[in-house]
């Protein structure tokens, strides 16, 4: 079981940046398909962005496209997601998750491990 840690989150200005990052423990990430999540205020938990657990297939939500990239260093079983040109409509909890199959990576039930989040605010 891998246990999972978000970090990075802020406030941050129309048009700025920031790289959360999400470290595992407990077995190595790189067995794992990751995904980020987030959760807007009475929104529902929405799919952002995932990288397939081999090959580093990656997968975007359109309106993140461009903007956001993810990645993962295996070597410090960490999982990235670089956003730049942030947007107010991004303001929401980030989180991130894992799970050991490569489907369905936009789709928030079929993972099974989850971070506790972290929060992300555009406002200038």
């Amino acid at each position: 079981q891998v246990q999972l840690v978000e970090s990075g989150g802020g406030l941050v200005q129309p048009g700025g940046s920031l790289r959360l990052s999400c470290a595992a423990s407990g077995r190595t990430s790189s067995s794992y398909t990751m995904g980020w999540f987030r959760q807007a205020p009475g929104k529902e938990r929405e799919f952002v962005a995932g990288i397939i657990r081999s090959g580093g297939n990656t997968y975007y939500t359109d309106p993140v496209k461009g903007r956001f990239t993810i990645s993962r260093d295996n070597a410090q079983n960490t999982v990235y997601l670089q956003m730049n040109s942030l947007k107010p409509e991004d303001t929401a909890v980030y989180f991130c998750a894992a799970k050991l199959t490569s489907i369905r990576v936009g789709v928030d039930t079929t993972y099974n491990t989850w971070g506790q989040g972290t929060q992300v605010t555009v406002s200038s």
